[in-house]
């Protein structure tokens, strides 16, 4: 690569190798304008693919020091499964690599060389999942995104970041591409790269904020938490998650939904394509409301007259029949049943108007307590452990009661020491008998 050819900014051109001088002088790159990073410092290298290439990544990347900055790209709009079709490395003393999982899927010898080595990644939680299929599993996690939302910052994708914290606008613009497609272009590669060009000074430049807004150990206890969230539950009558279902209150039509989703997703997970490739949501709501009377009726409707969709016209159709044949205590509910029986917030007042009360005081308390730490109150206290807690929390409640039911709930320790005090003073006043309900729900 020529000289100046990849970071430019503010109408100037830097060397390659002053790169570290322009980060660490941030704010300064921000007065004049961010620099543009539009290549990796080193070169793009080209994906890792052979046992023997593997080999001198393990002995390399093995032997350098410091935190790994990892990253990983899925298909996900193309494919139905979730897993990671390139896998970015990079680490102080050995450089970027970038491993093609499909040809190498099983990194767990690279996984025991790392040892208990930090990993940094942004977004912890979209790839651990899609690592863990390969055989990668962190022992200690530092997680960018997480840093700058207990930092206060509702902009955490990671070029906002880079560009706020390093003064460096990363050049991006593939993200939503299929990374399943062979080979990768050259540019694909180079975005790929990119990613984890910065993350380790990035890591500096958060710690060092952390440490100094005394919000270290709440950063350490997060990252822990999301590096050993286990797998969510399935999701309870996922296909009423189809786009327009909520147009529909027809029980009879709600199966046709229903089936046509489950016949959907079984070919998707059979030819590991996204859904919404096969047959889009639009083509299910409008099947299931016109309820065609046979094979050629169906074939009629404008998404499923393409080449594709009469190909596969019988599986759709079959689906349609089978909702058609369903006796009427076998039809789905206009509603889903939910699990935890908790209705929702906007409900309460009617339904439970000592709940709503309690409702109230939670989140003022932790909208109070965000704005004062300067934290989203999302990660000061999530959301639905806060409708938990207050559907289920009796008066009268005390401290000790009151953070031990946050931490049975999933609160971290940070997370109740700072909530349980101020809410239980909260509680035991919107509860006082001499309090009218409609005031303390209305306050």
């Amino acid at each position: 690569m020529t000289e100046n050819a990849n970071l430019a900014g503010g109408g100037t051109h830097v060397d390659t190798g002053e790169l570290a001088t322009a980060i660490g002088s941030a704010e300064q790159n921000q007065l004049e304008g961010p620099l543009l990073l539009r290549e990796p410092a080193d070169g793009t290298p080209e994906p890792v693919t052979t046992a023997a290439e593997l080999a001198a990544v393990i002995a390399g990347i093995g032997a350098a020091s410091g935190p790994l900055a990892v990253d990983a790209e899925r298909a996900s709009g193309y494919r139905y499964s979730q897993r990671a079709y390139l896998v970015q490395l990079r680490r102080e003393g050995f450089g970027t690599v970038l491993i093609d999982p499909i040809a190498l899927p099983d990194l767990r010898e690279l996984n025991d060389a790392l040892g208990d080595t930090e990993w940094i990644l942004h977004a912890a939680s979209q790839d651990l999942a899609c690592l863990a299929e390969v055989g990668l599993h962190p022992k200690r996690l530092f997680d960018t995104e997480l840093a700058g939302r207990l930092l206060g910052s509702e902009r955490v994708a990671l070029g906002t970041m880079v560009e706020q914290h390093l003064g460096v606008r990363l050049e991006k613009g593939h993200s939503a591409a299929d990374w399943s497609t062979r080979p990768l272009p050259h540019d694909w590669l180079v975005y790929a790269a990119l990613d984890v060009e910065l993350l380790i000074p990035l890591r500096a430049a958060l710690l060092a904020r952390l440490r100094e807004a005394g919000k270290l150990d709440w950063a350490e206890q997060e990252f822990e938490a999301a590096r050993l969230a286990p797998a969510p539950p399935p999701r309870v009558d996922p296909w009423r998650r189809t786009s327009g279902i909520h147009g529909i209150r027809n029980r009879r039509q709600l199966a046709a939904v229903r089936a046509l989703w489950y016949s959907r997703d079984e070919l998707a997970t059979r030819r590991d394509i996204a859904p919404g490739r096969l047959l889009p949501d639009a083509a299910i709501i409008d099947a299931a409301r016109r309820n065609p009377a046979d094979q050629s009726e169906l074939a009629r409707l404008s998404i499923f007259a393409g080449p594709r969709q009469r190909r596969d016209g019988p599986r759709w159709f079959a689906a349609l029949e089978e909702a058609r044949a369903l006796a009427e205590d076998e039809l789905p509910p206009v509603t889903s049943i939910a699990l935890d029986a908790i209705p929702p917030a906007a409900r309460w007042r009617e339904r439970a108007p000592e709940a709503a009360v309690r409702l109230t005081a939670c989140r003022e308390v932790v909208a109070a307590l965000a704005e004062t730490h300067q934290v989203l109150a999302q990660n000061l206290m999530p959301a639905d452990i806060v409708r938990r807690f207050a559907w289920q929390s009796p008066p009268p409640a005390t401290e000790s009661s009151v953070a031990a039911e946050l931490t049975a709930l999933g609160a971290r320790r940070w997370q109740t020491a700072l909530v349980a005090p101020p809410l239980a003073v909260a509680l035991a006043a919107a509860t006082a008998p001499d309090v009218a309900a409609d005031d303390r729900i209305q306050r």
